[in-house]
């Protein structure tokens, strides 16, 4: 079995035959952001270049019969790249984040032990956060409490709920991505409300006691408009790859409400066009906004998280040329600075 000495003794094709250096040892490189940013090509060639195997955290990728429309790479690489939770449950199996952290955690400690280090790939925030920095998933909950907080939205609003959140845990508050997350924020009050301990303080007990993976993270930065004429243009090649017949064959095997339940883009609206209620045009148009949508999510989120290295991507740069960008990062990556566990974190999960 190779020693993670001999992994670090490769030879970098990308950096004119220098040497990984030999004492940046890390458990994961992981190459997150928005869709269509190119993550899943950096990540094979990082994998290519490193002889290593990907760990996918796209959470739209795990399920079967929906390979086109989330962009799975295809058979042949898969094939010549060892690659992990990729189509490897149905669209009726209710994944979810601790399932997934479980699995994946498992699967990453042996790639370490092979010598290797893990590719991470993905742009599911919550699930590379899973499994980076561990998932917290707090006290149990109270569908009665629930149920009455929801009443409250209807009957009163957003606003009213905000305030009382912003009373009793003005530290949670502060750290929401916005006040319009109402899920989060109706979690927060169901927390506070059975255990009388804000969910604040839940969290700080739990980043005492986490314990985070050591990951290079690194999202590749592109100019918006040039970002999101990748995914106009990605759509329209997932169109001519046969993604209607795909959601037509998910239709016919029952799964229609799970279409509804996962909101992975793009399916609801072929749906819409099966079904006669929009016409192909609206269809198109649609899938495109709602992409670009998610990538702005995406954006934010990644940005929040001071530990994402952000490298400029252009037209002209090729595939190699971000391995370039990448190396001094591995090399300036202190195996012996344990991973801080930021408050992005902390508070976006829940």
């Amino acid at each position: 079995m190779p020693s993670r000495k001999a992994y670090f003794n490769r030879i970098n094709l990308a950096t004119n035959g220098k040497k990984l250096p030999e004492k940046t040892v890390m458990d994961a490189i992981a190459v997150v952001g928005p869709t269509a940013s190119g993550k899943t090509a950096l990540s094979i060639r990082l994998a290519e270049e490193f002889n290593s195997e990907i760990i996918s955290s796209d959470s739209m990728q795990f399920y079967q019969g929906m390979e086109i429309g989330t962009a799975v790479p295809s058979t042949e690489i898969r094939k010549r790249i060892p690659h992990h939770f990729l189509v490897f449950v149905p669209p009726d199996f209710r994944m979810n984040a601790g399932i997934f952290q479980e699995l994946a955690r498992r699967e990453l400690n042996r790639i370490k032990n092979e010598g290797k280090v893990p590719i991470i790939v993905g742009g599911s925030g919550l699930y590379i956060s899973a499994l980076i920095d561990g998932l917290f998933e707090g006290p149990a909950s109270s569908e009665d409490i629930r149920k009455r907080l929801k009443k409250q939205l209807v009957e009163q609003g957003p606003e009213h709920l905000v305030k009382i959140l912003k009373d009793v845990d003005p530290v949670y508050f502060s750290k929401l991505t916005s006040p319009n997350d109402i899920v989060r924020v109706i979690r927060a009050l169901e927390v506070y409300e059975l255990t009388g301990i804000p969910f604040s303080e839940w969290h700080r007990q739990h980043q005492q006691q986490a314990q985070p993976l050591n990951v290079l993270q690194i999202a590749i930065n592109w100019e918006r408009d040039i970002l999101y004429e990748r995914i106009n243009n990605r759509v329209d090649e997932m169109i001519k790859e046969g993604w209607i017949d795909e959601v037509k064959i998910l239709l016919e095997k029952g799964y229609e409400k799970d279409i509804y339940r996962l909101k992975a883009l793009g399916y609801r609206e072929i749906v819409y066009f099966l079904k006669g209620m929009q016409d192909i045009s609206t269809t198109m148009c649609n899938i495109k906004l709602h992409h670009r949508r998610y990538a702005k999510r995406q954006i934010t989120w990644f940005r929040s998280d001071k530990r994402v290295n952000w490298i400029d991507a252009n037209p002209i740069k090729s595939i190699n040329d971000l391995l370039y960008s990448i190396y001094p990062l591995i090399e300036n990556f202190n195996k012996n600075n344990l991973p801080e566990t930021y408050p992005c974190f902390l508070f976006r999960n829940y």
